[in-house]
């Protein structure tokens, strides 16, 4: 009962967070009017900037069975595809919950350790923020005389700052000694207990599970391809923005340089630890298109129209994964039931 009511007082904190951050994004601007400019947005363009960001959940999803190749284990892309889209859904109610449940879900569907999934996920996770920073130093050196100090004092300085204080603080060299001292320990009381037991625990199995899955990456039987398609991935993205500034009027004149500068704002937005990027996202992208010369209210149509874009297609992707994951398993026990029964 007490897990329940933490569970709920941390999404209504985290749902409170976004919710101030997109009233103060909004402050001063009629959102009616906001409305308004996207019921008028051109269908084809929406209809295409959603088609890549389908796409690009295919090839996140592909990926991630080549992560899995080096385990030996092979599963279906399409509950691959499912998996991932009901990990961007759970993600819409708790930050970084997206990565457990997708696990969960391929786990079950597909009879792949749990532990195996997670360290693959990792991966997954630390190969996206690197492609982030890439896009971001891209940014920098192509809109450099544009942007002038936007980057370095809105999103470099204070997000390295912050790194930097909590590295140097007394709590956090202590976090980080206790976290070492912790390890190591666990480490030798596990080596300890499997001695004593004759057999691998289940926490030391765990454990030396998730390091498989951690090491795929160094051992990926198609490493080309997943370069591959970890670029296609945010090539993908790049496209989705793109053309979502055909579908507006007042952001038809925005060129490439600009829809990398969206994407990169956009990618940082997403990553903040409130659900679904609300707020940050909004921010973020409106006022960094003001630098193109749209007005704050513009700037937060196109946020608006990207973001609620987004949105709708995680919620209705995620929510047809939850079924069809549902009757494919029904159908199993029912053939599992008629094989017995034969």
């Amino acid at each position: 009962m007490s897990s329940r009511l933490i569970s709920i007082a941390k999404f209504l904190v985290l749902l409170t967070i976004a919710l101030g951050l997109l009233v103060f994004a909004f402050k001063g601007i009629s959102v009616k009017k906001i409305f308004d400019e996207i019921f008028k947005a051109n269908i084809f363009w929406v209809l295409l900037s959603v088609l890549f960001s389908v796409i690009a959940i295919v090839s996140r999803a592909y990926r991630w069975n080549l992560l899995l190749e080096p385990l030996g284990y092979s599963p279906n892309l399409k509950n691959t595809t499912y998996a991932v889209s009901i990990g961007y859904f759970a993600n819409l109610a708790f930050p970084r919950l997206g990565e457990v449940t997708r696990c969960g879900t391929l786990s079950r569907a597909e009879a792949i350790p749990f532990s195996s999934l997670l360290g693959t996920v990792i991966v997954e996770r630390i190969v996206d923020v690197i492609s982030l920073l890439v896009c971001l130093l891209f940014t920098a050196i192509i809109e450099l005389k544009r942007l002038g100090n936007f980057l370095t004092k809105s999103i470099v300085d204070p997000l390295f700052g912050k790194i930097k204080n909590i590295i140097t603080s007394p709590i956090g060299i202590g976090a980080g000694v206790a976290f070492i001292i912790l390890v190591f320990v666990a480490v030798i009381y596990l080596k300890k207990k499997q001695r004593q037991e004759g057999k691998e625990s289940t926490i030391s199995h765990f454990i030396k599970e998730l390091i498989a899955g951690l090491r795929t990456i160094v051992s990926l039987e198609r490493p080309w391809l997943f370069i591959l398609h970890s670029v296609f991935i945010w090539v993908l993205y790049f496209l989705s923005a793109y053309v979502c500034f055909f579908a507006l009027p007042v952001t038809t004149h925005l060129g490439l340089s600009a829809a990398l500068f969206v994407l990169t704002l956009g990618g940082l937005g997403m990553s903040a630890p409130v659900q679904g990027g609300i707020g940050v996202y909004h921010l973020l992208v409106s006022q960094g298109l003001m630098l193109y010369g749209l007005s704050q209210q513009d700037g937060l149509v196109f946020a608006t129209l990207l973001h609620s874009l987004q949105i709708v297609m995680i919620i209705v992707l995620g929510s047809l994964s939850l079924l069809l994951i549902f009757f494919n398993a029904k159908a199993r026990r029912v053939r599992a039931t008629n094989d017995q029964t034969l």
